[in-house]
C-alpha cells in the first residue's frame, strides 16, 4: 500500500482508527471476521440511508458494498423497514423457534423464481447453506470426496476451505491444482477428500471428474466465480452432463449471483440446472438467511418423517432457521424485485456505470476492464481476459488498491479489492456523482502511482 494514501486515509479517519484499536482490546484482529479487515484499518460506520453510509468521522460514501451485496435495495427501505415492524406487530416476537406461517410464502417465491428448486430449507447463513448442500449431495451418492473449484469461496467450513485463495507457487500446475488448506487447524482428511478443479477447463475437468468416479460424490462452485467471473455456457452445460452422467451431485453456490445476475440467478442467465442450489444475501432482505433447494429426493434426506431415527437422516438444524424478521425481509425485497422493470432497471444502471467507469479509466491511459454479469462487476488493471482464479489475480493490485484509497477521499466505497454492487436506489443523480468521483480519482492516481 502506498505510504502517502496511508497517511491520508490515517489523517481523515483518527475516529474509526481510535475505535479499531479499542476493538483489537476484545476483539482479536479488531474485526468480526478476516474478510471485513483491510489495511491499515477498515472504517467505522455509523449511520446508512438508501446508497449513503456515513462513517465515524463524519465522512459520507455513496455505498457499492451493500453488505457484501446483500442490500439489493439499498440501506433501510421503507418496504423492509415496514416488514419487519408488522413482525413485531403481529407476532409479538422475533422468532419462535418453530414455525411461522412467513417461511412457506418465501419458499414458494424461490421455487417460483428456481425451477431447480423442488423442496428448500432455510438456513442462518451461505456459510450454513453451502455445508448443508454438501452434506446432502454425500449423503445421496454414498461418496466421500467433494470437487470444487480453485478461486471459489463456498463459506469457512472445512469441507469447502480449500484452494480459495492459494499462492500460485503451492496450487501446482492451472490443468490440476493441488488442494491446498485456506486456514489452519483444518485435519488432513479435508484436503485428502476435496479434490481441486480448473474454472473454464471443461477437459481438464473432465479428466479429473472420470478418473475419481467412485470417489465424488459432489461438484460445488460458483457458477460466477467470485460472483463477477462467468462461466463459459458450454463449460457450464458441460459439467452438468458430465456430473450427471458420472453420478454426482451438482451444486451451484448462488449465494452472490441469487437475484442479483438475474432473478433466478445463474441458473435463469445460463438456462442450466443444478441438482442444489445454495442461496444467502438477497434473499434475507438485509437479514442474516440462507436457503438450499433443490431436488425432492435430495431434500427429503433431511425430513424427520423419515425411518430409521437420526441414523436415517441428514441431520440439518438451527434456532434461527426460517426467523419471520429475515423472512419477511426477504418477501418485502422479493416482492420489489419482481415488480415490472425493477430489476431491469438495476441492471441498466450497472451497465452504465460499468461503460462509463472504463471509458473514463482509459481515457487517462489506464488498461482497465469491468469483469461481471448483471448488477455486480469488478475493476481490474488488466490487458488480459479473465476467466479463473490465475488470470483475476494477475492484475494489477496495487494500482486497484490506490484507487480505492482515492475513491473513498472522493467519497465512493467498496471495501479495497472487493467487487462493486448496485441497487434499486442507486438512481441517476448517484451514478452521476459516482462517475465524476472516478473521474477525479483516475487523474489523482498518476501521482501514487
Amino acid at each position: 500500500m502506498n505510504v502517502r494514501l496511508t497517511q491520508r486515509y490515517e489523517t481523515r479517519t483518527p475516529e474509526s482508527k481510535r475505535l479499531f484499536d479499542d476493538a483489537r482490546r476484545i476483539i482479536p484482529g479488531g474485526v468480526e471476521g478476516s474478510i471485513k479487515h483491510y489495511s491499515p484499518y477498515p472504517l467505522t460506520f455509523d449511520h446508512a440511508k438508501g446508497p449513503i453510509m456515513r462513517d465515524v468521522d463524519g465522512h459520507e460514501y455513496i455505498d457499492y458494498l451493500l453488505s457484501f451485496g446483500a442490500l439489493m435495495l439499498g440501506h433501510g427501505h421503507p418496504a423492509v423497514v415496514e416488514a419487519t415492524r408488522r413482525v413485531w406487530e403481529e407476532f409479538g416476537t422475533s422468532a419462535f423457534g418453530l414455525s411461522s406461517p412467513l417461511e412457506v410464502r418465501l419458499a414458494d417465491v424461490v421455487r417460483s423464481l428456481y425451477p431447480s428448486v423442488e423442496e428448500l430449507r432455510f438456513t442462518n447463513s451461505g456459510l450454513e447453506a453451502t455445508l448443508l448442500a454438501v452434506r446432502l449431495g454425500l449423503a445421496a451418492t454414498g461418496r466421500d470426496v467433494v470437487a470444487k473449484f480453485e478461486g471459489h469461496y463456498h463459506g469457512g467450513h472445512e469441507q469447502v476451505l480449500i484452494s480459495v485463495s492459494p499462492n500460485p507457487a503451492q496450487a501446482g500446475p492451472a490443468t490440476r491444482p493441488r488442494s491446498v488448506p485456506g486456514s489452519l487447524g483444518l485435519p488432513d482428511h479435508f484436503a485428502e477428500h476435496t479434490i481441486v478443479l480448473p474454472f473454464n477447463d471443461y477437459n481438464a475437468c473432465e479428466a479429473i471428474l472420470t478418473a475419481n468416479a467412485g470417489r465424488v460424490g459432489v461438484v460445488v462452485l460458483e457458477p460466477m466465480e467470485a460472483g463477477f467471473v462467468p462461466a463459459d455456457p458450454v463449460f457450464l452445460q458441460s459439467l452438468r452432463d458430465l456430473t450427471t452422467r458420472l453420478g454426482m451431485v451438482l451444486v451451484f453456490d448462488e449465494v452472490k449471483t441469487g437475484f442479483r445476475v438475474r432473478l433466478g440467478g445463474a441458473q435463469e442467465y445460463y438456462g442450466v440446472q443444478a441438482d442444489l442450489t445454495a442461496l444467502g444475501k438477497i434473499l434475507g432482505g438485509g437479514l442474516p438467511i440462507g436457503a438450499v433447494g433443490g431436488r425432492r429426493e435430495i431434500l427429503e434426506l433431511t425430513s424427520p418423517l423419515r425411518e430409521g431415527g437420526d441414523a436415517g437422516i441428514v441431520f440439518h438444524s438451527g434456532t434461527f432457521n426460517g426467523n419471520p424478521m429475515s423472512v419477511a425481509a426477504g418477501l418485502a425485497t422479493l416482492e420489489i424485485l419482481q415488480r415490472p422493470g425493477v430489476f431491469e432497471g438495476i441492471l441498466h444502471a450497472t451497465e452504465r456505470l460499468r461503460r462509463s467507469i472504463e471509458e473514463i479509466g482509459r481515457a487517462e491511459g489506464y488498461d482497465v476492464r469491468t469483469v461481471g454479469v448483471g448488477a455486480v462487476f469488478d475493476l481490474l488493471f488488466t490487458t488480459q481476459d479473465v476467466t479463473d482464479y490465475r488470470s483475476r489475480i494477475s492484475a494489477d493490485k496495487e494500482r486497484r488498491l490506490a484507487l480505492d484509497f482515492l475513491l473513498m477521499e472522493n467519497g465512493i466505497f467498496s471495501k479495497p479489492l472487493n467487487r462493486f454492487s448496485l441497487s434499486l436506489v442507486h438512481d441517476q443523480e448517484t451514478l452521476q456523482r459516482t462517475e465524476e468521483a472516478f473521474a477525479r480519482s483516475f487523474r489523482q492516481l498518476r501521482d501514487f502511482v
